[in-house]
C-alpha cells in the first residue's frame, strides 16, 4: 500500500482514512498509527484485540463548541489592544471542565497565516475577519469582531484536517502550557499545577485522536503534585498517563513514568510488583532510558 503523506506537525489520525499502513489481526484491519502497540509489544493476541476495542471507543469524535464570551481592552505602557475571551465546551453532555482562554486579534492572525501555509485550498470557505486600520477599540468594532472570530473558530473546527492539526491545538493551549512548564522549571509547583489544571482538560479534548499528546502535561502534573507532597493524587494522575501509553513501551516517557510510579506506590504502601516488572522489561528493551527521571524530561518541554 502506498504511503500517504503526513505533515510532520500533525497529530496521527486513528481513522483508516489517510492511514499509511494497515495490519491484519484475526481478520480485522487495524490502522498502524503512532498510538498503536509498538513492534516489540509483549501483549498477547487477546490483549491486543481488547486494546483496539478500547481505542476504537475512545476515537469517537469529540465535538466542541466555541464562543467569544467577552472582550476587554488591555492597556500597556505604549499600546492598547483587545483581549477576547474564548470559551470551549464539549457538547453532548454536561461539561464540568469548560475551558476559558484569552487571545488577541494578532494571535488569531498568526493562526490564520500558519493554517493557510499548510492547508491552503481547504480554507477557501473560511472567512477571516479583516484587519482595520482605525476604530479597533470602539464598542461597535469589538462587538462585530467577537461574532466574526467566533464564526471563524467554528468554521475552522468544521475542517477535519484543521481541528486535528498541531497548529489549532497550539493556538488554544500552548501559551498556557508554556507558562505552566516555565513555572515548573522555576520550582513554582502550585502555580504550575493551577495552570495545568485549567489547560489540560482542553488539551485532552483537542487531541482525543492522539492520546499520547497529553502525556507530557499529565507527567508535569504528577511531578507538581509529588513535590507538593500530594502522592495519592500524583499516583492517580500517573495512572491516567500510563493508560495513554498502553502498548507504547518505546515512548520516551514510558520508562521514566513507570519509575516514578514505582516510587509513589512504595511510598503509599501499594503493591508495586507489577509496575516494577514492567519497568524492568522496558529497561531491558531500551537501556538508553536509564538515568532520565520524569522531572528531567518534563522540564525540557515547551522551552520555545
Amino acid at each position: 500500500m502506498a504511503q500517504a503523506k503526513r505533515t510532520q506537525s500533525s497529530f496521527p489520525s486513528p481513522s483508516l482514512e489517510g492511514t499509511a499502513y494497515c495490519k491484519l489481526l484475526n481478520g480485522t484491519i487495524l490502522p498502524e498509527t503512532q498510538d498503536g502497540p509498538s513492534s516489540n509489544s509483549s501483549m498477547t493476541t487477546r490483549e491486543l484485540q481488547e486494546h483496539w476495542q478500547k481505542e476504537k471507543s475512545r476515537w469517537r469524535h469529540v465535538k466542541l463548541l466555541f464562543e467569544i464570551a467577552s472582550a476587554r481592552i488591555e492597556e500597556r505602557r505604549v499600546s492598547k489592544f483587545v483581549m477576547y475571551q474564548v470559551v470551549v465546551v464539549q457538547t453532548g453532555s454536561f461539561d464540568s471542565n469548560m475551558a476559558v482562554v484569552e487571545r488577541r486579534y494578532s494571535d488569531f492572525e498568526r493562526l490564520q497565516k500558519a493554517l493557510l501555509k499548510r492547508f491552503g485550498p481547504e480554507l477557501e470557505d473560511v472567512a477571516f475577519p479583516r484587519k482595520r486600520l482605525t476604530g479597533n477599540l470602539s464598542a461597535e468594532t469589538i462587538c462585530e469582531r467577537r461574532l466574526e472570530l467566533c464564526d471563524y473558530l467554528r468554521l475552522l473546527y468544521a475542517v477535519r484536517a484543521v481541528r486535528r492539526s498541531r497548529e489549532f491545538a497550539d493556538f488554544l493551549t500552548r501559551p498556557e502550557l508554556r507558562e505552566a512548564f516555565g513555572c515548573l522549571r522555576a520550582g513554582q509547583y502550585a502555580r504550575a499545577l493551577d495552570l495545568l489544571d485549567r489547560v489540560l482538560p482542553l488539551q485532552e479534548k483537542l487531541t482525543a485522536h492522539c492520546p499520547t499528546a497529553a502525556v507530557p502535561a499529565l507527567c508535569a502534573t504528577l511531578v507538581c503534585l509529588r513535590d507538593l507532597e500530594r502522592p495519592a493524587e500524583a499516583f492517580a494522575v500517573g495512572e491516567r498517563a500510563l493508560q495513554r501509553l498502553r502498548a507504547r513501551e518505546s515512548h520516551r516517557y514510558y520508562a521514566p513514568l513507570l519509575d516514578a510510579m514505582v516510587r509513589l506506590a512504595y511510598a503509599l504502601g501499594k503493591d508495586f510488583a507489577s509496575l516494577q516488572g514492567r519497568l524492568d522489561d522496558s529497561q531491558l528493551r531500551s537501556p538508553t532510558h536509564r538515568g532520565f527521571t520524569l522531572k528531567e524530561l518534563t522540564v525540557r518541554e515547551y522551552l520555545s
